[in-house]
């Protein structure tokens, strides 16, 4: 139904329709998110099964089953061997799920997801990537499984194939610090003119409490061809891996922190907490001063080299610590938490505010900051945009609430437009079409109560569609 989700109202609706359809078939801008670029590097790769593409992978799925007492083991996710395992101790006691059992049970509890996102998505990509229009329940199971299966079986739904059918004008993977990016190589090397393009993530090797760091940090020096002994040796990989990723295509790098905290250390106190770190002999409150002290030193690099900075705020990652134990990460256990940035952000603010090579993009899970931080900086400081509502928001009512909270003061031009933010490559498409009809239906509004003209409606859906992610991520 071309006019889906939006108002009652015949006035508004049709006047959302026809915004909606002057973007439908704008190209899809995808400047941040997590595919693996592993999937367009072989032009003959395959999904494998239909739970292997769209139930595994995806941690909206997995966390609202979890949390009805469906164990995560019945939806194909293994837990992590025993340690004199994974050293090569011994074989590990994994038991493989048959995909169907496992679709069979999603489908069978598929009625969690009614009025969801995740229930959205997942409708709409069956039916317009997959062309099936039956609903998910124990009676169409089998079949459903099976239509998806053929489908998965023929050329046209190769990752390439799908890119192309997608309309990706640039889809951007991120891809930790000390990666080779050698997928990203082959892809190059294939002459296939798909734009996918790196993004540079150094959080495993910036945030010096996180699990392995010091396992990251080897692998930083080992790829940077760098001997990390000190804190100045440490900069200079940093700087030489940025300048490799750029040469690769990347635009943009990407930091997630629990908060905005931002500190710039002087050189002894850095180099002393660095020092600390490589002993193992850090404590958290060095944890939190280093990853905020490494917010301003990567604003001063992007200042340099004129990558995009994107920064995302208030996830507790891995709050249940028995899943992350057997299971690992992203397993749906993160939970937002309170955010501030009027205070954090301003020793960062203090020396970059208005450089004018530097792009810091937003992102936040705490919604309470939209309108009395987020929207005030954003509408003041030249080097901030804000990034689209992102993950718990990333919904219809999110998007709207985020536009009523932030345009009347930032207007939409601070605004960094979309991106989809996801591993789950076939609902892309779905994510942005439910974008484009909330900012249809959401002009369509402003349109009937005067704020804006036609002409302006026009011009706005057009920019927070397409133009907005394009130019602030430095896509052209």
């Amino acid at each position: 139904m071309r006019n889906r989700y939006f108002s009652s109202d015949p006035a508004r609706n049709s006047a959302a329709l026809a915004l909606y359809d002057s973007v439908a078939d704008l190209p899809l801008i995808c400047p941040h998110g997590h595919v693996d670029p592993r999937i367009f590097a072989d032009p003959d790769y395959h999904f494998g099964s239909p739970v292997n593409l769209l139930i595994i992978p995806d941690h909206y799925v997995l966390r609202m089953l979890y949390s009805q007492g469906i164990s995560l083991e019945e939806l194909g996710i293994h837990s992590k061997p025993p340690v004199s395992e994974a050293s090569g101790g011994g074989s590990t006691a994994r038991v493989e799920v048959d995909h169907r059992a496992i679709w069979r049970t999603v489908c069978a509890n598929w009625r969690l997801f009614r009025a969801t996102p995740t229930g959205i998505w997942l409708r709409d990509e069956l039916a317009d990537v997959f062309g099936i229009q039956l609903k998910l329940n124990s009676r169409n199971a089998d079949v459903i499984y099976d239509a998806i299966e053929e489908r998965l079986s023929r050329a046209e739904y190769r990752p390439r194939a799908l890119f192309e059918r997608f309309n990706i004008e640039a889809l951007a993977t991120t891809d930790a610090a000390a990666d080779t990016l050698e997928y990203h190589q082959a892809i190059r090397d294939s002459g296939w003119g798909g734009r996918v393009i790196p993004t540079f993530r150094p959080d495993a090797v910036v945030n010096i409490d996180a699990a392995g760091w010091h396992d990251n940090i080897a692998k930083l020096s080992d790829v940077s061809g760098s001997d990390i002994h000190d804190f100045a040796t440490y900069i200079q990989a940093l700087e030489g891996r940025r300048a490799f990723f750029k040469s690769m295509g990347a635009t943009a790098t990407d930091h997630a922190a629990l908060t905005a905290y931002t500190e710039a250390l002087s050189a002894t106190e850095a180099e002393a907490i660095f020092g600390r770190a490589l002993k193992g002999e850090a404590t958290a409150k060095d944890a939190a001063r280093f990853t905020g002290h490494m917010l301003v030193e990567m604003a001063r690099m992007s200042s340099e080299d004129g990558l995009v900075m994107q920064l995302h705020i208030g996830s507790w990652r891995n709050h249940n610590p028995q899943v992350f134990a057997h299971y690992g990460a992203d397993m749906g256990a993160d939970i937002p938490i309170r955010s501030e940035f009027t205070k954090n952000l301003k020793c960062l603010l203090d020396r970059f505010g208005l450089h004018p090579n530097l792009t810091l993009v937003l992102f936040n899970l705490d919604e309470t900051t939209y309108s009395r931080e987020l929207a005030p900086l954003a509408g003041h400081y030249p080097i901030l945009r804000l990034g689209a509502p992102w993950w718990f928001f990333d919904s219809w009512l999110g998007m709207t609430r985020f536009l009523d909270a932030v345009v009347e003061t930032t207007g939409i031009y601070n605004l960094a437009g979309f991106n989809d933010d996801t591993r789950a490559y076939p609902s892309i498409p779905t994510r942005h079409d439910v974008w484009r009809r909330v900012c249809a239906d959401w002009l369509a509004g402003q349109l009937a109560r005067g704020f804006i003209d036609e002409e302006d409606a026009f011009e706005m859906i057009r920019a927070l569609a397409y133009d907005l992610a394009k130019t602030t991520y430095r896509l052209d």
